[in-house]
């Protein structure tokens, strides 16, 4: 190997530098930053694409509204009826407030669709729009993440808008009285020996259930892009397969990239229904008193 050669082979990154790589954000500080949150610390990236795909979003649903008919409906038509409908069925179950259902149904709908399409850019090649970015800025070494979803910030910063929709609709429905006055006596009672406890387990209670819908879908799509990275490693496998054997691994690549590729289309779908759903319990749970 020429002395070009040993140079490339030294700069080229080893498996590790390439995962940490690609999970890290472009962001405020300019310095690498993959799962922690950080306040002080914006992520262009994932606000970027969650933009972007929320008003890809809209203009979809716009898209099939305009030509919308009330005779034989198209694909597109049909697919957005169905989907109406599920979510306005869960969101009756849930919120038995008819006003409102007014709000919380779209709001349960844009959630879906919003989630779903954010969670749908993990199906991009792990190295597509990366490796885009990276010519357009110059820098070789340029990080992007195209999964809002799998940075814990975009998660968190989901969960949280949830919990201040709760906030307004305990005090809408309640008053601003009487929900201050069940932050100190429920659940154990109202007893002034018990309401220290009681705005202790509902501000537990709160914190919990915010930072846990967060979570649960940043874990789980953060799983599923770095079991993607792993099967591109696979993939890079394929300059070393001589005629006579070498490395199979970029086999596995092929195989096991379809395989996840077709039952990670499973969990996109799965975990947008349940952030929605989680969204209309939360909001449901503002409605009911203890």
């Amino acid at each position: 190997m020429s002395t070009t050669g040993h140079e490339a082979a030294a700069s080229a990154p080893n498996a590790g530098e390439y995962v940490l790589h690609h999970l890290a954000n472009f962001n405020s500080s300019g310095h690498p930053q993959s799962t922690m949150v950080d306040f002080s610390i914006v992520n262009y990236d994932t606000l970027f694409f969650s933009i972007t795909l929320g008003a890809a979003g809209l203009f979809l649903l716009w898209l099939v509204a305009r030509k919308a008919t009330a005779g034989i409906p198209g694909r597109a038509q049909a697919a957005l009826e169905i989907m109406v409908e599920m979510v306005g069925n869960q969101t009756k179950a849930i919120v038995h407030n008819e006003q409102s259902r007014r709000f919380v149904g779209p709001l349960g709908l844009t959630v879906f669709l919003w989630v779903f399409l954010m969670n749908s850019m993990d199906f991009l090649p792990v190295d597509l729009l990366p490796t885009i970015w990276q010519t357009l800025s110059g820098n070789p070494h340029a990080y992007l993440r195209v999964v809002p979803t799998a940075d814990l910030n975009g998660t968190l910063g989901l969960s949280v808008g949830v919990l201040l929709l709760c906030f307004f609709y305990n005090i809408k429905i309640k008053g601003l009285g009487g929900w201050v006055h069940e932050l100190f006596t429920a659940p154990f009672g109202n007893h002034p020996l018990l309401y220290i406890p009681n705005f202790v387990m509902q501000l537990i209670e709160f914190i919990a259930k915010t930072v846990s819908h967060g979570m649960r879908l940043f874990g789980n799509m953060y799983a599923g892009e770095l079991l993607f990275l792993l099967i591109a490693l696979m993939g890079m496998a394929f300059p070393s397969m001589s005629p006579f054997g070498g490395s199979l691994l970029w086999l596995g690549h092929i195989v096991t990239g379809t395989l996840w590729a077709l039952f990670h289309i499973f969990i996109v779908i799965l975990q947008a229904f349940i952030f929605m759903m989680l969204t209309l319990v939360y909001i449901g749970q503002a409605h009911e008193g203890h």
